[in-house]
């Protein structure tokens, strides 16, 4: 998977605005997985193009 250099970035303050869907809690950025995470919920949202997707359907299940 290549990376596309001129595609536009995650701004990190979004996250003061951001929180988790599921459960109403905080969200963490993980800039190498381009994902927002919520522990407490155990699910990460992933990141395309810069906006981060934040449906339940879409959410990983972490380990």
């Amino acid at each position: 998977m290549s990376i596309d250099n001129d595609a536009p970035g995650f701004d990190p303050h979004m996250l003061e605005a951001l929180i988790c869907p599921h459960t109403q809690s905080r969200l963490e950025y993980d800039a190498n997985a381009q994902e927002l995470v919520s522990k407490k919920a155990g699910l990460a949202f992933p990141i395309r193009n810069g906006i981060p997707v934040m449906l339940l359907d879409e959410a990983r299940k972490l380990d």
